[in-house]
C-alpha cells in the first residue's frame, strides 16, 4: 500500500488549503484513514481521523471547526480542508492508513502506512 500526500503550499494567515492523499495498491475503504503533522522541534501529532465508511471523523482540538476530513472511497482519496489557517498549523502534513478495527479514535503507533508528507506553511 502506498499513500502519495499532495496540496501543500504556502498561504498567509486566515487562508485555506486542501490537502489530498491518494490510496494505491489496495482500496482505501480496507482502511481507517488518518492525517498527522509535525511542526520542527516538535513531536508529531494527530490532527483528523476518518472511519472506514466516512460516517465518523474525529479532530484534534486545535483543529475542530477548521477543518474537515472527507474520503472519496471510489476515487481511494481521502481529503483535508483546511480553512481560517493560523500561523501554529505550520507543519509537515501526513496522511496515514489503519488497518485495524478498533473501534473510536485509533492511537498513532496502529497506523501501519504513511505518506510521505506535504508542507504546509501559513505566514503571519
Amino acid at each position: 500500500v502506498q499513500l502519495q500526500a499532495s496540496g501543500g503550499g504556502l498561504v498567509q494567515a486566515g487562508g485555506s488549503l486542501r490537502l489530498s492523499c491518494v490510496v494505491s495498491g489496495r482500496t482505501s475503504s480496507r482502511y481507517a484513514m488518518g492525517w498527522f503533522r509535525q511542526a520542527p522541534g516538535n513531536e508529531r501529532e494527530f490532527v483528523a481521523a476518518i472511519s472506514r465508511s466516512g460516517s465518523t471523523t474525529y479532530y484534534a482540538d486545535s483543529v475542530k471547526g477548521r477543518f474537515t476530513i472527507a474520503r472519496d472511497n471510489a476515487k481511494n482519496t481521502v481529503t483535508l480542508q483546511m480553512n481560517s489557517l493560523k500561523s501554529e498549523d505550520t507543519a509537515v502534513y501526513y496522511c496515514a492508513a489503519a488497518s485495524t478495527w478498533r473501534d473510536g479514535l485509533i492511537p498513532e503507533y496502529e497506523y501501519d502506512y504513511w505518506g510521505q508528507g506535504t508542507q504546509v506553511t501559513v505566514s503571519s
